[in-house]
């Protein structure tokens, strides 16, 4: 039990930031042009953290993906209630790509073994 709390809390707790960040009606930086590229670039990063995670909890890469992407889907349906934001299928698939990158780094630096199905600590 306390191996599966480790492993999911972090999920959970990263998939709660991304619910509130996404209810916050103008998260705009007054960059102008600027600002949709930082977006965006947030957009990617907290979407490659989760993918990262998913895969740490999962050790699974496809499903970590998959389930990674359902919840950017859902996350844009979210923002089309809160005032001053717009769900996007453009922004959905900025998150699939954070997503595929968080999934291709937790792989590439090795955090976890697929082979023995257990996260490497520290790796």
């Amino acid at each position: 039990m306390q191996a599966a709390v480790s492993r999911w809390a972090p999920v959970v707790a990263w998939a709660t930031l991304i619910f509130v960040l996404s209810s916050i009606p103008d998260l705009s930086t007054g960059l102008g042009g600027w600002d949709l590229v930082l977006r965006k670039i947030a957009h990617a990063a907290e979407y490659a953290v989760l993918g990262a995670l998913l895969v740490r909890a999962l050790h699974r890469s496809r499903l970590s993906f998959v389930i990674g992407v359902a919840y950017a889907a859902s996350d844009e349906f979210h923002q089309t209630f809160v005032t001053g934001r717009a769900g996007t299928v453009l922004d959905v698939g900025v998150d699939a790509v954070g997503v595929a990158l968080g999934v291709a780094l937790a792989i590439r630096s090795r955090w976890v073994d697929f082979r023995r199905g257990a996260a490497q600590g520290g790796r």
